[in-house]
């Protein structure tokens, strides 16, 4: 092999073994640039996470008290409008007891005795009274 030859193969070898160098070093670059990055975005996330968190605490705190106070001092005053029931006694609504007819719901705070005398009957003999089917 002639001089020259050696010479071209030994710049090619030196330039393969740069070029491997040169990216062998760019990923080590990158891998830290991404390493850097993936802990300033979590430090980031973390501390805008609790910081917002705070923020959204320190607004709602008053907010709720308030809410909590108008609950104690409202509940045992208002219905909070879902229906119950309330069976027919003798002091009330005596024509009712054993009626098929009765509904007998609260509905804010208003009785729905049945469907043809929403306010019950006066007395104890409603004409409209039939067996209540067991």
């Amino acid at each position: 092999m002639e001089k020259w030859q050696k010479e071209f193969w030994d710049m090619i070898e030196t330039v393969a073994d740069e070029v491997e160098s040169f990216f062998l070093e760019m990923t080590e670059m990158v891998d830290s640039f991404f390493e850097l990055t993936e802990e300033i975005t979590e430090q980031v996330q973390n501390t805008i996470t609790t910081e917002l968190e705070q923020y959204l605490q320190e607004l709602a705190d008053p907010i709720m008290e308030v809410y909590w106070e108008l609950e104690d001092v409202i509940i045992d005053d208002v219905d909070l409008g879902f229906p119950y029931s309330v069976e027919p006694c003798p002091e009330k609504n005596a024509a009712c007891i054993g009626c098929r007819h009765y509904h007998g719901q609260v509905y804010s705070g208003n009785l729905l005795v049945c469907g043809m005398h929403p306010y019950g009957w006066e007395d104890e003999n409603c004409p409209d009274w039939e067996q209540e089917e067991l």
